[in-house]
């Protein structure tokens, strides 16, 4: 199965749909009493309710499940910013966890966070566990997959083999993405917002069994995903390096889709 797009009505069906996918696939791995490595991420997060009154009343366990987030936001020295912030994507998991039934969650040591002091404690985790099953997560304004940037830059171009095969480090937020994400996530106030952010690479990506992403963005996502239905292989829309993977689905609402439905 190649890439494809898979559109629902509205974000709320994004968002049930998300949440089933990840206890189904839990449940599985634990009917075929196997371990399952899992990237996750913060954003989209309106899922996370729902997973959790899912595994409560379901009683499915994490046992097994391993798990590291995408990527986090880095303060003006590089810095995690500390979990209590209101951004923090370590802080917003960890109240995930403390919503699960306490037998249902998992250890400390079966998730981590990418770490800019241990760039590549991420590879590492997943190395010893034999790579990732699932890798899920959302897509930015310009097709940017965690915080897997287009590497536009005039001091030098990375090419399209260079950029698929990016490891874990630390990243600048274009301008689009800063812009879009403080509207999002701060009203707008650009004062003391992040530009700096850790981020998994397209390698861990690209290499994962499956991708699932999912999309309810509205139009601010419309030119990112009809890149990846119907664009040119390009690091301009990061994105679009999905298209040749064996098995990943792009699920969105009917607004966040829209161009690329509409246009033949």
């Amino acid at each position: 199965m190649k890439a494809r797009l898979v559109v629902v009505p509205e974000p709320k069906d994004v968002y049930a749909s998300f949440a089933r996918e990840i206890a189904d696939e839990i449940k599985q791995a634990h009917r075929e009493r196997r371990e399952l490595k899992l990237i996750f991420p913060i954003g989209p997060v309106a899922h996370y309710p729902l997973l959790t009154a899912i595994c409560n009343s379901e009683r499915i366990s994490f046992q097994g499940v391993f798990i590291s987030l995408m990527d986090e936001y880095l303060d003006w020295q590089g810095r995690p910013i500390p979990t209590t912030h209101s951004l923090s994507f370590k802080g917003a998991f960890e109240q995930f966890l403390n919503s699960l039934d306490v037998d249902l969650r998992p250890s400390e040591a079966q998730w981590v966070v990418p770490d800019p002091f241990d760039i590549d404690r991420t590879e590492r985790f997943f190395k010893a566990l034999g790579g990732v099953d699932v890798c899920y997560g959302g897509v930015g304004v310009n097709g940017h997959i965690a915080f897997n940037e287009p590497p536009v830059s005039k001091y030098g171009a990375v090419s399209i083999e260079e950029f698929a095969k990016s490891k874990t480090r630390v990243v600048s937020l274009t301008p689009e993405t800063f812009v879009i994400n403080a509207l999002r996530s701060a009203g707008g106030d650009f004062s003391d917002f992040p530009t700096l952010a850790v981020t998994i690479g397209m390698d861990l990506i690209l290499s994962s069994k499956k991708i699932r992403l999912y999309c309810d963005g509205g139009i601010r996502q419309n030119e990112a995903i009809y890149q990846f239905v119907k664009g040119p292989l390009s690091v301009s829309y990061p994105i679009t390096l999905l298209q040749s993977h064996p098995d990943t689905i792009l699920l969105a609402d009917e607004l966040s889709a829209s161009k690329a439905l509409n246009v033949s």
